[in-house]
C-alpha cells in the first residue's frame, strides 16, 4: 500500500503566502520560502505553491520564487498558477518543481494535459480541479461544477466528468478544491472527494475545509482521498504537521512518520 500524505500548501500573491475564505477576503500569512522550510522540516510529505494570480492577472508563474522555494526543501514539491505550455512547465521543473499543476490552461486546452504528460511523464502532471457545489434540480443528489481562473469563472463542466476526462489524458494526481469549503475550516467535502476518488484510479488530493484532526482522518477513511492539503489550519497554528501525523498513525492510518 501506498502511504497516505499530508501537503501544505502555500497560495502566494504578490510574493506572499495568502489565506482567505471560499477564495476571497484574503489575508497575509507569511513568507513563502521561510514556511516551505518550515513545513518540510516538520515532515511534511510534499508542498503545493500555487501563484494564485497568475493566471487571472495573465503572467507567468514568479520563476524565481519557485527556485528559492524549492531550494530550501528535500521534500517533492508541485506549483501551479499561469503554467499553459509545454515551455513554461519545462522553465519551471527546471527551476525545481517536481510536479506542475495545471488548472485553467488544462480546460481551455485539454491536449496541453496529453502532451505535457508524454513528455515529462504522467507522475510531474497535477490536474487541479476547483469544484463549487450546484444543486440539481431533477435529482436529489448534489452536483459540482468546475471553475477556472482562481475561482472566477464557472466553465459548466461537471466535475465527475472532467476528472474521468483528464485521467484518460495522462494525468498523474488530481487536486481537488472544494471552493464551498475552502477556509472555512469547517471539513471537507467528503462527498465530493468520494465521489472524485471513486471515479478514477490516480490519486486525489483532497483540498478545502481542514478544521481538526477527525475533518482529515475522515477524508482519509470516508473521502477516500490519498492525500490531505492543508493551508490555514497550518498557518494559524491550530495544528502542527507532527500533532496531525501522531493523531492519524494512532487510528491506524498508514502515514509516514515526522
Amino acid at each position: 500500500m501506498v502511504a497516505l500524505r499530508l501537503i501544505p500548501c502555500l497560495d502566494v500573491a504578490n510574493g506572499r503566502v495568502v489565506k482567505g475564505v471560499n477564495f476571497v477576503n484574503l489575508r497575509d500569512a507569511g513568507d513563502p520560502v521561510e514556511l516551505a522550510c518550515l513545513y518540510s522540516e516538520e515532515g511534511a510529505d510534499e508542498l503545493v505553491f500555487l501563484d494564485i494570480r497568475a493566471t487571472f492577472e495573465n503572467r507567468k508563474t514568479l520563476v524565481d520564487l519557485v527556485s528559492r522555494t524549492a531550494q530550501t526543501v528535500k521534500i517533492p514539491f508541485t506549483v501551479g498558477g499561469g503554467i499553459n505550455s509545454i515551455s513554461s512547465i519545462y522553465e519551471l521543473l527546471r527551476a525545481g518543481a517536481d510536479k506542475v499543476s495545471l488548472n485553467s490552461s488544462a480546460v481551455n486546452n485539454p491536449q496541453l494535459i496529453l502532451e505535457s504528460s508524454q513528455k515529462f511523464g504522467s507522475q510531474c502532471i497535477v490536474i487541479a480541479i476547483d469544484a463549487r457545489k450546484k444543486l440539481a434540480k431533477s435529482t436529489p443528489e448534489n452536483k459540482w461544477e468546475v471553475y477556472v481562473k482562481g475561482g472566477r469563472e464557472n466553465t459548466g463542466l461537471d466535475v465527475i466528468s472532467w476528472a474521468k476526462k483528464v485521467e484518460e489524458l495522462g494525468a498523474g494526481e488530481i487536486l481537488l478544491t472544494s471552493m464551498d469549503g475552502d477556509g472555512t475550516q469547517k471539513g471537507y467535502d467528503l462527498q465530493l472527494t468520494k465521489s472524485v476518488a471513486e471515479a478514477v484510479d490516480i490519486p486525489v488530493i483532497a483540498s478545502g475545509g481542514a478544521g481538526s484532526l477527525n475533518d482529515i482522518y475522515e477524508v482519509f477513511t470516508k473521502g477516500k482521498a490519498s492525500a490531505a492539503l492543508l493551508a490555514s489550519l497550518l498557518h494559524d497554528k491550530k495544528l502542527t504537521i507532527k500533532e496531525i501525523k501522531s493523531f492519524l498513525l494512532g487510528r491506524g492510518l498508514l502515514i509516514r512518520p515526522t
